[in-house]
């Protein structure tokens, strides 16, 4: 017998892109087991582009025909419309998943939840963004009864959000977090050396489409220094972006170069710097990972090049794989460690659909 709540939640997504489709196929496949497994009832009704809204009635969409109905009868995207929309629903449960980039989209997650709409997200511009934003929507998630979930915003799919959440929420005290937390740096240290330069490693990362279309935006490191705030707001620090120590691997000469094309181009003249790095490391028996660091005891956050044994986890990682330890008050002597695909977008979807899911069940309880 289950108690689970048959009161329907309507779902819209913001950004049915590469995230957010893929999202939207695992919904479809799904569908049967979420109804007749898990008993919940749970319709698509509005999918929102930066082309086109499709707004739908409380049956919602077909999962399989979405794109069409998008290309064919849309109308043009407006948020506001896209937001009023849900008024229409209030006997049922509403979700907002943003699946998108964007820093305009987050900006409305606070009056999405203070008006009892759930939001979802992978997105990591609010989470890490000024804290005053970040602690305005946690609030009204707190004031209203909403969830605020956004565990694809660190590691994809890993569940690192939540068993830091669960860590915490039992008693235990967070000491140290320190992790590989970028699949495309990750990518480009597992393969650096065995007769590849720096150069030839990004341009392989770059081609395989690990990096953003301008790699500067990777090594920068920007990316891995908002996901140590989000973990670092996470252990309850009041902590900004311009507080965690940042380096960054696009060679200074270059930083201004005038295109993605211009920096790869010259970037092989700053090989031999990388290579000496990777060779000194080498001769003491090390390899070198961009790491990011949260110590709760010093109350630092870093993220840099650091050279780590070569028994060491992190040192033995493959591919694009994420990999996260905390050392805490009981996982001290050995730290928990989690490890996997922190990029793409299958996992990472699938982290949006287990966050879902979470608000869903949670919606369901007596």
């Amino acid at each position: 017998m289950t108690h689970r709540s048959r009161i329907p939640i309507v779902v819209g997504i913001v950004g049915p892109g590469l995230i957010g489709g893929t999202l939207i196929k695992q919904l479809a496949a799904q569908s049967r087991s979420l109804q007749n497994d898990l008993f919940i009832d749970m319709h698509v009704i509005a999918i929102i582009s930066t082309r086109a809204m499709y707004l739908y009635n409380q049956k919602g969409c077909d999962l399989d025909t979405w794109q069409t109905d998008m290309a064919v009868g849309g109308e043009q995207p407006d948020l506001q419309a896209f937001t009023d929309f849900f008024k229409g629903f209030s006997k049922c449960h509403k979700v907002i998943i943003d699946c998108t980039a964007d820093a305009r989209v987050p900006s409305l997650y606070a009056a999405w939840l203070s008006s009892g709409i759930h939001v979802v997200t992978p997105n990591k511009k609010l989470c890490s963004g000024p804290l005053s934003e970040w602690t305005k929507a946690r609030n009204a998630a707190k004031e209203h009864g909403t969830h605020f979930k956004y565990e694809g915003t660190v590691g994809a799919g890993l569940p690192i959000i939540s068993t830091l959440s669960d860590l915490r929420q039992t008693g235990d005290k967070i000491l140290h977090i320190e992790g590989i937390l970028s699949g495309t740096l990750s990518f480009i240290f597992n393969s650096f050396g065995a007769g590849k330069t720096f150069s030839q490693v990004v341009a392989d990362a770059k081609a395989k489409g690990f990096t953003e279309p301008d790699p500067r935006e990777d090594l920068a490191g920007t990316d891995v220094a908002r996901k140590m705030v989000i973990l670092g707001r996470e252990c309850g620090l009041a902590i900004e972006m311009q507080q965690v120590t940042v380096e960054s691997l696009v060679p200074p000469q270059l930083a201004d170069a005038k295109s993605a094309e211009d920096f790869m181009l010259q970037l092989p003249q700053y090989d031999a710097a990388m290579q000496g790095q990777a060779q000194a490391a080498a001769e003491q028996g090390m390899a070198l990972r961009y790491v990011g660091s949260l110590d709760l005891v010093k109350m630092t956050c870093s993220v840099e090049l650091k050279q780590v044994p070569l028994s060491h986890p992190f040192a033995n990682l493959a591919g694009s794989d994420n990999i996260i330890s905390f050392k805490t008050q009981r996982y001290n002597e050995q730290p928990l460690v989690i490890r996997g695909p922190g990029a793409g977008a299958e996992v990472t979807a699938a982290g949006v659909f287990a966050d879902l899911l979470h608000v869903a069940k949670t919606l369901g309880l007596p």
